[in-house]
């Protein structure tokens, strides 16, 4: 009994010294190293903002303080970000990237092979914000409401194939009927706000609030050029509700319209995912799980996003990882419903 209960202690001891042994293995590491942050997105958009808000303070809450670097890889709505990420980054701690959250449910929704790119294998880090969709309107266009999308039509703007941008207005006019026009090809949400304003289009679905916040200052305004035509959600956010701003929810008339909606809109709840390449070292991974929640309860990291707009509403990378799994095991019946509206016809 006593060799056990000693055998007991020593293995307790051992488990208690594991998390300051990992943050000394990572501090030994990431002492004189370089940490890339790719942003999947081109410079000034939502993505960016959020990699150079943590670029900038960062390094104090990693262990053995590396340097940081962010790197911009534009292209197809933050997939090829993605897929550098998956096949080609370092594996070795000293890579990570943010994206928008269709790169990580693009062979979900495209039906595309898991066995060259599995999103479900990354290493998360957590999520810099729980953001929210919505619909952006110029108010002199003839839509009023979202409730006359089903009956008159609205010219929005949208980026590359994959991106919410696009997928988007593609869904909703696919899944709930509306009518929205789809004009894509533009680099990124920041050259969609200019289209809205010089009224090359009308408006743009997909855009996070977070984003929104920056494009259109004034959006809450009486005297501003466009307004909120609903928020593409499963949960109101105070302001929008308060502003009388629907849910797009509201607007599913069937069952069916509102399962596959809500398999589609789950997506919504991790706008800023971090996460490391598969195969990253687990003491790595832990460590910048820690830091990523530090960082984000950084009182100068705060100071600045609410200088700068910025909404920072973390997740940790457990539950973004366990949100990833649960989404890719949705029910066939529904996925099927969501590929044929996101690969509908524009």
């Amino acid at each position: 009994m006593r060799l056990l209960s000693t055998a007991l202690l020593a293995a307790a001891a051992m488990a208690a010294s594991l998390p300051h042994a990992t943050a000394q293995d990572a501090a030994a590491f990431y002492k004189g190293k370089t940490v890339t942050i790719i942003a999947g997105s081109a410079s000034g958009g939502g993505v960016d903002l959020y990699a150079r808000l943590l670029g900038r303070h960062f390094a104090r809450h990693i262990p053995g303080a590396p340097s940081i670097v962010v790197q911009n890889m534009p292209g197809a709505g933050s997939l090829a970000a993605a897929r550098h990420m998956y096949s080609l980054a370092p594996k070795d701690g000293t890579a990570m990237a943010v994206v928008l959250s269709t790169a990580l449910f693009d062979p979900l929704m495209s039906g595309a092979d898991l066995s060259t790119y599995d999103p479900r294998k990354f290493n998360f880090l957590g999520n810099a914000n729980a953001d929210t969709s919505v619909c952006i309107t110029r108010k002199d266009a003839g839509v009023q409401s979202y409730a006359d999308l089903f009956d008159k039509e609205l010219v929005v703007g949208g980026t590359g194939p994959g991106s919410a941008l696009v997928d988007y207005p593609v869904m909703e006019k696919h899944i709930l009927g509306v009518k929205l026009k789809l004009i894509a090809g533009y680099k990124g949400s920041n050259e969609v706000s200019l289209a809205i304003q010089r009224n090359e289009v009308q408006g743009v679905c997909g855009l996070l609030w977070s984003s929104a916040r920056q494009q259109y200052p004034d959006v809450m305004k009486p005297d501003s050029l466009v307004k909120v035509l609903v928020q593409q959600d499963t949960k109101s956010i105070p302001v929008l509700k308060s502003a009388g701003v629907p849910l797009i929810m509201d607007f599913a008339r069937t069952d069916r319209q509102k399962q596959a909606m809500d398999v589609f809109l789950q997506q919504g709840s991790i706008s800023r995912p971090f996460f490391l390449p598969p195969g990253a070292p687990g003491e790595r991974v832990a460590a910048l799980r820690k830091a990523f929640l530090d960082v984000l309860n950084d009182s100068e990291l705060r100071a600045e996003a609410e200088k700068a707009s910025l909404d920072v509403m973390p997740q940790s990378g457990d539950d973004v990882q366990a949100l990833v799994t649960r989404l890719y095991a949705a029910p066939p019946e529904l996925v099927a419903d969501l590929r044929k509206g996101v690969s509908a016809p524009q």
